[in-house]
């Protein structure tokens, strides 16, 4: 196993000079958070998440969180004590409301916080991730009441938070869901109901938890339109503030998973448990949607994340395994040295490079839309941030699959063997293209919702902002050349793609979101590479900084060996939907059982 190296420096270095930071840091409210201060914070973090989270993965992986006779969970060996000193540290509190304990920073920094956490130890990092989306739940649509009850010991870590959406019949369609909701005449309401997949929903980290539970009261509306959003703690609190009785929620099974084994998805089962609704009955979806779009962004950098933690762990290995004789050598060589190894290598690097740009831009422009004093700015900024959410969810955890298998690769038949942890990243990062919406659904969503805005002006306005670097490429020199056409090529099929999407809309939803997860892919792509492309021409400002040294190489090995895929995903972006639905469910089960007898 790796030592886990944070990437702090690269943090910095893009917030810097790749996303703007300095945007934020200008916005009311912010004053505090500069640059300096943000970079001192981050190193702070890396640190501690280095020597006190980092060496509980393992354990998390192998030991998992049990389910106890007497009904309790049990979290892995170290997760108590790195848990309690992450509250003590504060670092969970950082980017929330000062008025209710925490440090006022910008989201931004707070997404590099959850990076790093995430890369230490993903199942640990569930933890403070869903509590995050409660407390902004609570922000948006708790009463001042709720806010003062519940916010200040979640906001310190002292209580955990959960979504409870999920049910046996009703996963990606919410709208199914049963659990029931009764109002009593001190205006509580009773829950009762079966939930699943529930991430942390018991666990011996904190004294209580904060269930932001989904249920229907009798007289709803069906379908989504009548979902409530009620608080329903583990234990009942006394008027004094203190914990009373326990509260009729319990657990009745913690799911065998392929990874994040330390994190324990809870089987939660409701009787009569008292809840408090937020807001007004039916706006159930309303709140749903403040915590999902929040964890979306934060998904995808579980992407990146885990794909770092590998990348680091299969960079190790390729330097030290000694085996065969490079080109020119004179002795055995370190399987670094051979082209195809250092191919997959730099595939990483670069995308993972890539993403933590993507990721932290989209953080930006959260921040400006939530505060930046001009209306118009804050409206541009909250498009955009419609625009990359799906993107970075989606095509940060497709890549978070697909670079913890190169990490595998490398490994060779070491990577196979659990032994050297290799493929607890593979299978720890699994999940992430599925909860908080499948990526699929992502794809549905950038076509179906948010690509029409504006009758397709925003996201054309987003390809024209992209546009605007071209000029600085055309003047920065030769070694720019190849950047340069590839991402105009690029960016021609993106906008011409986008067309074709736009037109097909309204006459034939069906061929757009047949083509939704590759038109998607290719918004990915170009994302990337347009931001690699910014990376490298501000490093020529950089000499002797190491990090500034490595964007040009970084930013032409994605332009040259993987934008180039955008142009070969067309087809699939715009086949249309005839042949999906051409063969029904019997016929594609008797061409599998002719393929089997051949």
């Amino acid at each position: 196993m790796t030592d886990f190296r944070p990437p702090v420096a690269d943090l910095a270095y893009t917030l810097a000079h790749v996303v703007g930071y300095d945007r934020v840091a200008e916005l009311p409210g912010f004053e505090h958070a500069d640059l300096d201060m943000v970079t001192e914070i981050l190193e702070e973090v890396g640190g501690f998440m280095a020597e006190v989270v980092a060496p509980t993965n393992r354990a998390g992986d192998l030991e998992g969180a049990r389910l106890n006779a007497d009904g309790t969970v049990t979290t892995p060996t170290g997760f108590r004590e790195a848990y309690a000193a992450y509250v003590e540290a504060g670092w969970g509190s950082v980017p929330l409301p000062e008025a209710f304990g925490g440090g006022d920073f910008p989201r931004t920094v707070g997404l590099a916080i959850q990076e790093l956490t995430m890369e230490a130890n993903m199942a640990f990092s569930l933890a403070p991730l869903l509590t995050q989306g409660a407390i902004e739940a609570l922000l948006h649509y708790g009463s001042d009441e709720q806010k003062q009850a519940w916010l200040p010991k979640m906001v310190t870590g002292e209580w955990a938070g959960t979504m409870n959406l999920t049910e046996p019949h009703a996963g990606s369609d919410v709208g199914a869901l049963t659990t029931k909701a009764v109002k009593r005449p001190d205006g509580t309401y009773g829950i009762t109901g079966q939930k699943i997949f529930i991430t942390f929903g018991d666990h011996d980290l904190s004294d209580q938890i904060v269930h932001l539970v989904l249920a229907r009261t009798p007289d709803a509306p069906a379908g989504t339109k009548g979902i409530s959003c009620f608080i329903v703690p583990k234990f009942l609190v006394n008027d004094d503030g203190s914990l009373g009785e326990r509260n009729g929620v319990h657990t009745v099974g913690v799911e065998h998973k392929m990874g994040i084994h330390g994190s324990p998805t809870c089987v939660l089962s409701y009787e009569d448990a008292t809840g408090y609704l937020i807001g007004e009955e039916n706006l159930g979806m309303r709140i749903m949607f403040v915590m999902m779009n929040s964890a979306r962004l934060s998904v995808g950098t579980q992407g990146l994340a885990v794909a770092e933690r590998a990348y680091q762990q299969s960079l190790d290995y390729a330097t030290g395994r000694i085996q065969g004789r490079a080109l020119g050598a004179t002795q055995d060589s370190p399987i670094i040295d051979f082209p195809d190894v250092r191919r997959m290598l730099m595939t990483q690097k670069s995308y993972i490079a890539a993403l933590r740009r993507m990721m932290l831009l989209n953080a930006v422009y959260v921040d400006i839309s939530t505060h930046h004093p001009d209306a118009a700015t804050r409206a541009r900024a909250d498009e955009i941030v419609g625009l990359l959410t799906p993107i970075c969810k989606s095509f940060g955890t497709d890549l978070g699959n697909e670079l913890t298998s190169l990490a595998l690769q490398i490994h060779g038949g070491m990577g196979f063997i659990e032994e050297t942890g290799a493929a607890q990243h593979y299978r720890d990062v699994r999940i992430a293209a599925i909860y908080e919406g499948t990526n699929g659904i992502q794809a549905a969503d950038l076509v179906g919702r948010k690509l029409g805005v504006r009758g397709g002006a925003s996201s054309l306005e987003f390809i024209a902002t992209m546009r605007e670097l071209d000029g600085e490429l055309a003047t920065a020199g030769e070694e720019f050349a190849s950047i340069r056409a590839q991402l105009n090529t690029s960016l021609d099929v993106l906008e011409q793609t986008t067309a074709w999407m736009l037109n097909t809309g309204a006459s034939d939803p069906n061929s757009v979101l047949a083509g939704s997860s590759p038109y998607l892919r290719i918004w990915g792509l170009v994302v990337g590479g347009w931001l690699l492309a910014k990376s490298a021409l501000a490093a020529r400002e950089l000499d002797g900084d190491a990090i500034a040294a490595a964007q040009l190489p970084l930013a032409r090995f994605y332009a040259e060996q993987l934008l180039p895929a955008v142009s070969g995903l067309v087809g699939a972006a715009t086949a249309g939907s005839r042949d999906l639905f051409a063969l029904d469910a019997d016929a594609l089960g008797d061409v599998a059982r002719r393929t089997a007898r051949v």
